[in-house]
């Protein structure tokens, strides 16, 4: 999707890949499928499981109904509402958890014991990180002298995707990572040659809070140039500019991603103006779901 008030605002060309009306409401359904309809029969007559704050969760529930099988997912009790229910009517199967990254994992195994299920990690898999790279391809496919392209990281999966199918297809765009001030551990790993701790802040992009695996720690060293960081308050104004002038419902994981290009955040590494920079440049941005729960707006508490 294009909006020519967006490119007057960022000073560039955006372009929109709008994973947010894919099908579960986000880029997950890509990697999800791609992981379960790689399963053996014998493998897949077993059933899938995996943990995840929400569209993962969602997107390998139906991809599991889609091919007739069961799905058990162990969600962080305090996964939104919306996502909550966007599973059950999948057809997964729901073990609510402790909010943390040990409490999803330990749960996660006493399932595998209990049910023999198949683990698809939401991120540490090849199959899903080649399903997430699905959605740079076709952006490359369709806009192919792109200068940057943006994506949101948390684990990791649809970044890694994303620097694959671009640094291939385009080897001299840019490839930005984007994420929460509050949840920076992946811009912590990168500078520091390891992978650091979620960070304790809480953010409202309740998608980006996993951390990096070695799996997806060693591609985007090797393959993405900068992580931009957005603090909650520019998340909340690149949704309201992509709601208002782009007409589509994105998620605050989802609008992190346009933040930088929105606000100016992205420039070279010189100590130059970043909307100068940006001018006429073409940008990918990856808006990767409209999950959002409609009773827990923003809007109103950031306009007061």
């Amino acid at each position: 999707m294009r909006s020519s008030s967006l490119d007057a605002i960022a000073g560039a060309q955006l372009f929109f890949k709008c994973e947010n009306l894919q099908r579960s409401g986000s880029f997950k359904m890509r990697g999800a499928t791609n992981a379960v309809f790689s399963l053996s029969d014998e493998e897949a007559a077993r059933g899938v499981l995996t943990h995840s704050s929400g569209n993962h969760a969602a997107a390998l529930a139906l991809a599991a109904r889609d091919r007739g099988i069961r799905a058990w997912i162990v969600m962080p009790s305090d996964a939104p509402q919306i996502k909550r229910r966007a599973v059950a009517a999948f057809g997964g199967e729901i073990l609510l958890c402790e909010p943390t990254m040990a409490g999803r994992e330990a749960a996660a195994q006493e399932l595998i014991l209990r049910t023999g299920a198949v683990l698809l990690h939401p991120y540490d898999d090849d199959r899903i990180i080649a399903g997430q790279a699905t959605a740079a391809l076709e952006l490359l496919e369709d806009v192919p002298d792109l200068d940057l392209v943006l994506a949101p990281v948390s684990g990791g999966g649809l970044l890694s995707g994303t620097a694959i199918s671009t640094k291939h297809l385009r080897p001299a765009a840019r490839v930005v990572g984007c994420e929460p001030r509050n949840a920076d551990d992946a811009a912590r790993s990168l500078a520091a040659g390891r992978i650091e701790p979620a960070a304790k802040s809480r953010t409202m992009a309740d998608g980006l809070r996993a951390t990096l695996a070695p799996r997806t720690f060693a591609i985007l060293r090797r393959l993405v140039d900068h992580v931009a960081l957005v603090t909650e308050e520019e998340i909340v104004e690149a949704m309201r500019l992509l709601w208002d002038r782009l007409k589509v419902i994105v998620e605050p994981s989802g609008a992190v991603a346009a933040a930088p290009a929105l606000l100016h955040k992205i420039g070279s590494e010189e100590n130059v103006n970043a909307a100068q920079q940006n001018q006429q440049k073409k940008i990918g941005i990856i808006l990767s779901g409209g999950n959002l729960d409609l009773d827990a707006l923003p809007f109103g508490r950031a306009a007061s």
